[in-house]
């Protein structure tokens, strides 16, 4: 293993139950304990939980009211104003020509304070970007990344197992809202989000305490799940990922993300782009494509063709262990996006018949 890589605050509780570690964004992380199948069935059946030490958490405090949420709204594509005190929200931080530089969640702690997850490969990015842009020295902007362990557990028995693990008196926070639990192991936050559509919650502890929680999760009944279902589990329900399906030459309206798009605020940075793409017409989409009949696993990388014209190429891809075909996402140009549409992956030299079909797969 390269001795430049991270390693997380969980590293020695995967040596022990024998993960296969690979690199992964600067980090030695899991790719997988039993298997990518049985951890994959175990979220969609029961429960998982991964580690997701990797990724960021960035703090955004201060002591005058509006004044930290006007400068993240400016940053920011989906509309922070709305937030109340412990809602959270999905959204997509841009560069000046609309390309998405990161998608995060964003929390409002209280009246003043906001808290964001960000993607473990653009930390150092979305901070310096961030810190670039910063427009009041009443804020306080931190990455406080090295301090935490993170752990998401996913799965139809998530509540069942926040239970085992804070009592029957604790709340479990609703969906995309987030909490603070004092326990015996120390002060924990909570957030219900997920990145494979089942339900679920990440725990954020203190480093030191996170091979402690993780040992606690798995008393509760989850299972170690690796990097490895963690991208099944999320490509089956179309979930894009950083650095493959979202890029700085993809705007997130072409990504399919103008959910987490408010066009209404009056400013963001990139905006005007957004603007004038929705009024011209998207160029491209990102869309899902099903293999039809039997191939080998489609890959990122592997070029589509409709007929004998290239329109795209994979950006995600593999066989969902749900289905049990093929599965991908590629940017595809207008006039041959349209769900329905009949296309080929090229897979080892030789086309391969597939379809666009409607968002997610499962």
């Amino acid at each position: 293993m390269d001795d430049d890589l991270k390693q997380s605050p969980l590293h020695d509780e995967h040596l022990k139950l024998g993960a296969r570690l690979v690199p992964f964004a600067g980090w030695q992380m899991p790719v997988q304990y039993e298997g990518i199948m049985p951890e994959h069935k175990a979220v969609r059946s029961s429960l998982g939980v991964f580690d997701i030490s990797h990724m960021g958490q960035l703090f955004v405090r201060c002591a005058t009211p509006d004044v930290a949420c006007r400068w993240l709204d400016g940053l920011l594509t989906n509309n922070v104003a709305k937030l109340e005190p412990g809602d959270g929200q999905y959204t997509v931080l841009l560069n000046d020509r609309g390309g998405v530089i990161d998608d995060l969640i964003i929390y409002r702690e209280n009246a003043t304070d906001y808290f964001l997850v960000v993607n473990a490969s653009k930390v150092d990015e979305d901070f310096a970007w961030m810190q670039a842009h910063l427009s009041n020295a009443e804020i306080a902007f931190t990455n406080q990344s090295s301090e935490f362990a993170a752990m998401a557990v996913q799965g139809p028995k998530a509540a069942e197992s926040f239970v085992a693990l804070f009592g029957a008196d604790a709340t479990l926070p609703a969906r995309f809202c987030m909490g603070a639990i004092t326990t015996d192991a120390g002060d924990v936050i909570i957030c219900r989000t997920g990145y494979t559509g089942e339900d679920g919650y990440e725990l954020f502890c203190p480093a030191d305490m996170g091979p402690a929680w993780w040992r606690r999760c798995l008393d509760a009944g989850a299972a170690p799940t690796g990097l490895g279902a963690r991208d099944s589990l999320r490509l089956e329900k179309c979930y894009p990922l950083n650095g493959n399906d979202l890029s700085p030459d993809h705007t997130p309206l072409e990504a399919g993300l103008g959910f987490a798009v408010d066009l209404n605020k009056s400013a963001f940075i990139g905006r005007e782009v957004l603007v004038q793409q929705k009024a011209d017409g998207l160029p491209q989409r990102l869309v899902a494509l099903k293999q039809l009949g039997k191939s080998a696993p489609p890959r990122p990388g592997y070029a589509v063709f409709f007929g004998d014209l290239q329109v795209g190429t994979l950006c995600s891809g593999g066989v969902s262990p749900t289905l049990g075909f093929g599965v991908s996402l590629a940017y595809i140009p207008a006039g041959h996006n349209q769900i329905g549409t009949p296309l080929e992956v090229e897979i080892r030299g030789k086309r391969f018949p597939a379809e666009v079909v409607k968002k997610p797969f499962v």
